[in-house]
């Protein structure tokens, strides 16, 4: 009996799906495990399950930790990558090697590990496995600092050279395309998709060059090269971003896209000349991870609300504000997924473009051709746009043009730094934006930050005392009545802590979310700004209609478990 008949007997599919299911794997080729997770009728582990009843082959759940180099070194990564197995465990007093296959069906597979595991005198003992544990395995070959070592000795035999020497100029240009040097920027750069860092950072020290990767908003020293490998490691990266190799003066920007683990990745980059030599910052652009849904956000019921409001009007001008790293993007980015449909003509100006939206034309400005924000504004008008995002009103003549395109009838998005969504109504006012047009143009005003998310796998719940109790209760004090009911809050208060285990690497944090301020346009809150648009007065009448502000919605995370109270603390420090 094969798969698909069991789950027939089992009533998960019915006859009519297994006759559509078997057309459907010829034609796409696909494996009736990987049809059946693509289509969502069953949970991977559920089908694994029966998939263990079905061939008799105990499912194993793979350990956490790391698989040891000796262990690997028995079936290699081609092999393993190819038959879809990987060595668990060596019980050397049974001689018998623990193997986990995906599909231990797989007749080739089984004579292909039969002839690798009597190469060393070994018996298999084999155990199933799921997609997501063989590709957790497959990471321990890819142990970076073992890498490194290899692609290092290898470089040190080709250039023959002395370790405290540099190396000459003449060798340089051979160097940079040589396979080691290859080799270790692709580490680097599978380390950080693979650890879903956000930035990667190569900078020369005195002593070595070091690599840091920024996890969670911050940053983490990972590996350290000698210092000598600096200037082929920067001239490799400058190659794939397209930049001037023998240009080390001045600042560069570039961008290249590669495959990693079967997915395609971006990568922003900017060289920076120093001291000590040219440090590189890359951004990683993983549309996995940067492209997320609104409801992925952190928005609030009531801000998720609001927001929703505002985009599904016409026109309008929607701003989203907050330093350099809060998110801003990120939010914009994905609202356009919601607006994007086929009978709107959305236009974007961006510096840079962070993420390609198939649908959506974006384009790039270039002050050093003259192509601004204000300038290419000015043509987006002519392309007959509904919606327009403007990457950052950095100016006056935008700030003029983006109130104009909200005036008439445009829905316009755009970014702007204000410590707070209050700063955003007298800063426009400052750029020289009359105050009687921003109350029909401004639809809402959303402020920002990223606070880390507690690891759900380690976080521990404690009872709150003393000065953090007293901080908590004052400042749910002056939420609106409906957040305080839907609190449902009770004595004594818990809350949960960082403690760190081996999944979120002994941070106790594991991913961030946002905590949001949101302002939207009322009758009352435009009379303000007709009359008196100062922060203290625009507070008012923002409390007075339900805002909660950034440091609130922080506390209610905590309260809801998500985030830890100092990471909310340091946020409110931060404004």
């Amino acid at each position: 009996m094969d798969l698909i008949q069991y789950l027939v007997k089992k009533k998960i599919l019915n006859k009519d799906q297994s006759i559509k299911f078997k057309d459907e794997i010829k034609k796409l080729g696909l494996t009736p495990e990987e049809l059946i997770l693509k289509e969502k009728i069953i949970d991977e582990k559920q089908l694994f399950r029966l998939k263990s009843e079905v061939f008799k082959v105990p499912l194993q759940e793979v350990p956490t930790e790391r698989i040891s180099p000796e262990v690997l070194s028995i079936i290699p990564r081609e092999a393993a990558e190819f038959y879809k197995m990987v060595p668990l465990a060596l019980k050397r007093a049974e001689k018998v090697l623990e193997v986990g296959m995906v599909f231990p069906e797989d007749v080739q597979a089984q004579e292909a590990l039969k002839f690798l595991a009597r190469q060393q005198k070994l018996s298999p003992r084999i155990f199933l496995i799921t997609f997501s544990d063989f590709e957790k395995c497959l990471r321990s070959y890819l142990l970076p600092e073992k890498e490194m070592e290899m692609a290092l000795g290898k470089l040190e035999e080709e250039i023959k050279i002395e370790p405290e020497k540099k190396i000459e100029a003449r060798e340089f240009e051979r160097l940079v395309e040589e396979a080691p040097i290859i080799k270790m920027v692709a580490v680097v750069l599978r380390q950080g998709v693979e650890g879903k860092a956000s930035d990667i950072h190569i900078e020369p020290t005195r002593e070595n060059l070091r690599v840091r990767y920024r996890l969670d908003g911050v940053l983490y020293p990972s590996l350290f090269l000698p210092l000598k490998i600096h200037p082929a490691i920067v001239a490799r990266v400058k190659i794939l971003s397209g930049l001037k190799i023998d240009e080390t003066r001045i600042p560069q920007d570039g961008r290249f896209s590669t495959i990693i683990r079967e997915k395609r990745v971006d990568f922003r980059v900017a060289t920076f000349p120093t001291n000590l030599g040219e440090k590189v910052a890359i951004r990683i652009l993983d549309p996995e991870e940067g492209m997320k849904n609104l409801s992925e956000l952190g928005l609030g019921d009531r801000n998720f609300k609001l927001v929703k409001e505002a985009i599904e009007q016409p026109h309008g001008f929607i701003l989203a504000t907050g330093p350099t790293g809060c998110g801003k993007t990120t939010t914009l980015y994905s609202i356009l997924r919601i607006l994007n449909r086929e009978g709107v003509n959305i236009v974007t100006l961006e510096d840079p473009v962070e993420y390609f939206i198939g649908g959506v034309n974006q384009s790039q400005v270039n002050p050093e051709i003259n192509f601004t924000f204000a300038k290419g504004l000015r043509h987006i008008l002519r392309q007959s746009p509904d919606i327009i995002m403007v990457g950052e009103v950095r100016d006056a003549e935008t700030a003029s043009l983006v109130i104009h395109a909200a005036l008439t009838g445009h829905l316009v998005l755009s970014t702007l730094h204000t410590n707070n969504a209050l700063g955003v109504i007298p800063r426009f006012i400052d750029m020289g934006v009359k105050p009687f047009l921003i109350s029909p143009t401004l639809s809402l005003a959303i402020s920002q930050r990223l606070i880390r998310v507690l690891c759900p796998h380690c976080k521990q719940r404690v009872k709150v005392e003393g000065k953090k109790k007293s901080y908590i209760l004052d400042k749910i004090k002056n939420l609106p009545k409906e957040a305080i009911k839907d609190l449902k809050l009770k004595e004594p208060i818990y809350i949960y802590e960082p403690k760190g285990c081996k999944k979120c690497n002994f941070n106790g944090y594991s991913g961030r979310v946002g905590v949001f301020e949101v302002i939207k346009m009322t009758p009352s809150l435009a009379g303000v700004i007709v009359k008196n648009p100062t922060e203290e007065e625009i507070l008012k009448v923002a409390k007075a209609q339900g805002m909660i502000s950034m440091e609130e919605d922080g506390i209610l995370k905590v309260l809801e478990g998500i985030t830890s109270l100092e990471e909310t603390m340091r946020i409110a420090e931060e404004k």
